[in-house]
């Protein structure tokens, strides 16, 4: 069928401890900027054979999951786009975006590599919190502007993120680890930048 034309090059990722590593480092990450884009973009490759994901994860080809996040997903790309609403929705999705961002990578590895499923999650909560963190206060710096074209152009920017993430994550894991890398460490610098923006916003603010 057309879309099992390479059946060979995804169903590797089943196999590959390499593809592994990248597909649970991909889900932490993800879910950091783009949580239900992540998990239904997932959901649909792995329901229609393009990829076999490893360990714990078949639930994500369930047809509630796939419908559920992609409603959110469609919810989530426009408030996104609204300055301050895209705030408050970033607010409210640290305690989602953290737990689901160790829930997913841990079963990436598999529950039953209880050692492994244990790291990948304290390390893939440890990405999603940065990632998040990031974003977060990124765009709060970016609303004080009252021009809305900077916040669209930021968000249609973490959307294309996610997206080209996806498909380096399956097709070239190497080249994405090495990649998110770069981006863990460009988050390291700018984080505290980003928090004595916010803490000066805050006491501007105060009454």
């Amino acid at each position: 069928m057309p879309r099992r034309r390479h059946p060979e090059r995804y169903t590797r990722l089943s196999l590959d401890p390499l593809s592994s590593i990248a597909l649970s480092a991909l889900l932490a990450w993800a879910s950091g900027l783009r949580l239900y884009l992540v998990v239904f973009a997932l959901g649909l490759l792995t329901r229609f054979g393009f990829i076999t994901p490893t360990g714990d994860l078949a639930w994500l080809a369930n047809t509630w999951v796939i419908g559920a996040a992609g409603t959110l997903a469609v919810v989530e790309f426009f408030a996104d786009k609204i300055p301050i609403i895209d705030s408050i929705w970033d607010a409210l999705h640290t305690f989602i975006r953290v737990p689901a961002g160790a829930g997913l990578a841990a079963a990436a590895m598999g529950f039953d590599q209880h050692n492994a499923a244990l790291l990948a999650g304290l390390l893939g909560g440890t990405l999603t919190t940065g990632t998040h963190l990031s974003k977060a206060g990124t765009r709060a710096l970016i609303n004080t502007s009252p021009e809305p074209v900077s916040n669209w152009v930021a968000s249609f920017g973490e959307d294309g993120m996610v997206v080209g993430g996806i498909w380096v994550a399956l097709l070239h894991p190497l080249a994405f680890l090495l990649l998110l890398a770069l981006f863990t460490l460009t988050a390291a610098c700018m984080l505290p930048r980003l928090w004595r923006g916010a803490r000066r916003l805050l006491t501007r603010w105060r009454p």
